[in-house]
């Protein structure tokens, strides 16, 4: 079953939903609010990761998301921190996170792969070219899956030689980031060529920018129809072991219809 990963964004900017669930006691009901609507796991991020979006302190950070993390424990839904510090990282394990998420697939550091692999944790490596605030500046590829299965590719064996199980690594091939419209729809088409790699793969298209394009300009919070049809397209295809979504449900369900498509004799 393609298992549906929640979104709770502990910030005031985020391209979707920023400065709904900025107050910690709101982000933690809106956590359990998603896993009682069957996530699977939820994703807290205390530094948006738009395009544009300015770096936030780690202090800043830490106070975002690690009351979160604690609150949110034992809600019955793996919990995942979306940062790249490792002090923030740390805490988010201390606290009860199990998955670490780094946008950057280790570019910089293999500290969260040894933070991972000493805690007994996941470790999700996404593709990124460039940075946040420069990401979608013109983003270029001559082979944009033939990059972006290499650019994971080194990520995992720098995660494997960090003492990290391969077991224990997924990778998320980095929808919407520094990525254009072709770009998303041509790593869609062909995200079965992530399978070389012998991991779980995480997908996250919910309500980016494409999908807007493709619904005739709807804005972020008006896009979860399209976002679960690329869900039930990647679950039919088995092309992706978690989606990352805004509404669960609505997941869950595309999910249940591409699974059985995908199953069926």
């Amino acid at each position: 079953r393609t298992q549906v990963m929640g979104v709770v964004n502990v910030t005031p900017d985020s391209f979707s939903d920023g400065g709904l669930f900025f107050d910690a006691a709101a982000a933690i009901a809106h956590g359990k609010a998603l896993a009682a609507a069957g996530a699977d796991l939820l994703d807290v991020g205390g530094e948006s990761t738009r395009p544009g979006a300015e770096a936030v302190s780690e202090a800043d950070e830490l106070a975002r998301v690690v009351p979160v993390i604690r609150g949110l424990r034992g809600v019955g839904a793996e919990i995942s921190v979306d940062t790249t510090k490792p002090a923030v990282a740390a805490a988010a394990l201390e606290a009860g996170a199990t998955l670490l998420n780094d946008v950057t697939g280790l570019r910089e550091s293999d500290e969260l792969a040894r933070l991972a692999a000493s805690h007994g944790a996941r470790l999700c490596v996404m593709h990124m070219q460039g940075t946040p605030r420069t990401m979608q500046h013109d983003p270029t590829y001559d082979d944009v899956v033939g990059e972006v299965l290499a650019g994971l590719r080194t990520s995992v064996e720098r995660a494997i030689a960090a003492g990290l199980p391969r077991e224990r690594v997924v990778v998320d091939p980095g929808i919407g980031f520094g990525k254009t419209f072709d770009h998303n729809l041509t790593l869609l088409k062909h995200l079965g060529r992530l399978r070389e790699l012998q991991v779980p793969i995480l997908v996250g298209t919910s309500r980016k920018a494409f999908l807007g394009a493709l619904t005739g300009g709807k804005p972020p919070r008006e896009r979860d129809v399209a976002t679960a049809a690329t869900v039930a397209v990647v679950a039919g295809m088995g092309t992706a072991d978690i989606v990352r979504v805004h509404a669960v449900a609505e997941a869950r369900d595309a999910a249940a219809v591409g699974d059985a498509v995908r199953c069926s004799r």
